[in-house]
């Protein structure tokens, strides 16, 4: 890159004011966001992520998942699309960033091109995924699955909320669902601009997470079940107490974690008993365990052993237990030529930089399979995130935008 372009920032008041802006669109009780997938606050969003990217002069694509495809034009019509974006849904005590400053910041992209007259060989299209988050309707990442080939759209659609609703009624209700065929777009690259969601990044003060690679994620639901009884004259010796069986379970969730540190994590974080009584005894529970890890061998073996200690602890404890994969992914390798020009970006740019492997699934997961991809990382404060009190700096947004604009610049190929 030479000239004017090697000076090229984003507009960091402009990206800020948009974050702000799309924030006011279901907000959460305590400051931060309630916008989950295919809800009537997520419309409205979109809405308003339309009508900013047809201000900027972009056509906007719908395919039949939901996804959106805001496009600004290159000079040549055969070039494949550089792609950027992320999420704009959120969790139902979500942030303001996570997911939405990726998608914003490949707004701010667009915009800043248009500002200075820049022109790309290779179009630009900035991309919101449909439920990325898998709060509502799992698993997480579910319409960049769907585009990948990972899911086919009739089990996409099939997906059930909490109240039974389906993926798509629930998609055609809120009439986002377009005419486009998933996956049938072709892509030159893709890059995602997204928050470290962990607290390396600011512990270590440094600018830019350089994404190499990112973990691999199981999901496993498990059923315990015994039998729901009187807490108070049910003797001791003859409970089959389901949430107990859980807790002895969870104990060696933790300890197959640890057995693998530093990298592998493991925890459940959705949890139901049933009847959820205070005078009754559970007599089931469904509990979905979270195991990650960046090598595949790793998770593996936590899967494995999760299956046998449920098995010997429940058995012990005349209960009976059940297993379903409900969601994962492989570890991530993302391509070399998309991270260097990462990489190279915040060199150019002077932002401090480090090579870090995404603890989160995001869509660029399931996108890496099927184009070049890679993702940039801005700090986020106390590495907080899934939760209202998610923050972020103006300097952190902007620095990520910036390496951003100029990863996909380079990609795209500047028109003097």
């Amino acid at each position: 890159m030479a000239g004017p372009a090697a000076n090229m920032t984003i507009n960091a008041d402009r990206l800020w004011d948009s974050l702000m802006e799309m924030a006011k669109i279901g907000p959460g009780v305590a400051g931060g966001n309630n916008r989950q997938t295919l809800t009537d606050e997520d419309a409205e969003g979109r809405a308003l992520f339309q009508q900013w990217c047809e201000d900027a002069g972009c056509t906007m694509g719908l395919d039949t998942m939901g996804n959106m495809f805001a496009r600004r034009e290159g000079t040549d019509p055969d070039a494949l699309p550089v792609y950027v974006g992320s999420h704009l849904d959120t969790q139902p005590t979500g942030g303001k960033y996570d997911g939405i400053l990726g998608v914003l910041g490949g707004l701010e992209l667009v915009r800043t091109l248009n500002d200075l007259g820049i022109k790309t060989k290779h179009p630009i299209v900035v991309s919101n995924w449909t439920n990325e988050e898998g709060t509502r309707f799992a698993p997480a990442m579910l319409s960049s699955g769907v585009f990948a080939g990972l899911h086919t759209q009739d089990w996409a659609y099939a997906r059930e909320d909490a109240e039974g609703k389906t993926f798509g009624a629930e998609l055609e209700r809120i009439g986002w669902k377009g005419d486009e065929e998933v996956g049938a777009r072709k892509m030159h690259a893709f890059f995602e601009l997204h928050i470290e969601q962990g607290p390396i990044l600011e512990a270590e003060g440094v600018d830019i997470g350089v994404v190499t690679h990112g973990q691999g994620l199981s999901w496993t639901q498990v059923t315990v079940t015994g039998k729901d009884a009187h807490t108070g004259s049910t003797p001791m010796p003859m409970r089959r107490n389901a949430g107990l069986g859980m807790a002895r379970i969870l104990e060696k969730v933790e300890e197959i974690a640890l057995s693998h540190a530093p990298h592998a994590v493991g925890a459940a974080g959705h949890i139901d008993v049933y009847p959820n009584s205070r005078n009754v005894i559970p007599g089931q529970v469904v509990f979905t365990v979270d195991f990650r890890s960046p090598e595949l061998a790793v998770i593996t073996d936590m899967e494995a052993r999760l299956k046998v200690a449920a098995e010997e602890i429940c058995r012990d404890m005349e209960l009976s237990v059940e297993f379903e994969k409900v969601g994962g992914f492989d570890p991530v390798d993302f391509d070399e030529g998309c991270v260097t020009a990462v990489r190279n970006a915040a060199e150019r740019l002077g932002y401090s930089h480090r090579n870090i492997i995404s603890g989160a699934g995001h869509d660029a997961c399931w996108i890496n399979r099927v184009a070049p991809t890679a993702m940039v990382m801005c700090p986020c404060v106390d590495g907080l995130s899934h939760n209202e009190a998610e923050e972020i700096t103006k300097d952190w947004a902007k620095a990520g935008a910036d390496v951003l604009l100029h990863a996909v610049v380079e990609t795209a190929e500047i028109v003097e």
